[in-house]
C-alpha cells in the first residue's frame, strides 16, 4: 500500500478513525502539538497523548501516557509531532500497540520509517497536517 495522498483515501482514514494518539504533546498552547490536538478533539476523536516529559499531566483535559503502549485502548492514528530522527522508536513502539495509520505531521517525515510501515501493511499519511485535513474534508 502506497502513502495515502488524495483527498478520499484521506477522508476514508479519518471518518474510519475513532482514537487517535498525539505523541509529543506540549502544554504549550503555541506549539501545534497543542493547537492542532485542540482542534482535531473538536471533531469528536477519543484523544490520547503521550509524552514521557509530561506523564501523568493533564492537557487539553487529557491525562499524559509515558508511552503508546500505556494506551488502554486500540488507536487508529498515530499522529505524530517529533523530530524525523526519532520517529522509529515511534513507529515500533506503534508496531506493538497496533494501529491503523501512522501520521506525519509536517516537518516529521522518515522515509525509512514510512516504507518500513508501509511494507507492513499499515497506512501512512506525510506531511499533512491533522488539523488542516479534518478541517478541509471532514
Amino acid at each position: 500500500m502506497p502513502l495515502l495522498t488524495t483527498d478520499e483515501e484521506i477522508r476514508n482514514v479519518l471518518k474510519s478513525s475513532k482514537t487517535v494518539a498525539v505523541i509529543g504533546i506540549s502544554p504549550e498552547p503555541h506549539k501545534p502539538s497543542y493547537f492542532v490536538t485542540e482542534v482535531v478533539k473538536s471533531y469528536g476523536f477519543k484523544i490520547y497523548l503521550v509524552n514521557p516529559k509530561y506523564e501523568g499531566q493533564i492537557i487539553l483535559g487529557e491525562k499524559v501516557y509515558k508511552s503508546i503502549l500505556d494506551i488502554p485502548d486500540e488507536i487508529d492514528i498515530v499522529d505524530v509531532f517529533r523530530r524525523p530522527a526519532d520517529v522509529g522508536y515511534t513507529a515500533e513502539e506503534a508496531i506493538k500497540k497496533g494501529f491503523k495509520t501512522f501520521w506525519f505531521q509536517p516537518q516529521t517525515y522518515n522515509e525509512e520509517v514510512a516504507k518500513m510501515l508501509i511494507e507492513k501493511g499499515f497506512n501512512v499519511v506525510a506531511d499533512r497536517c491533522m488539523k488542516v485535513e479534518c478541517q478541509r474534508l471532514l
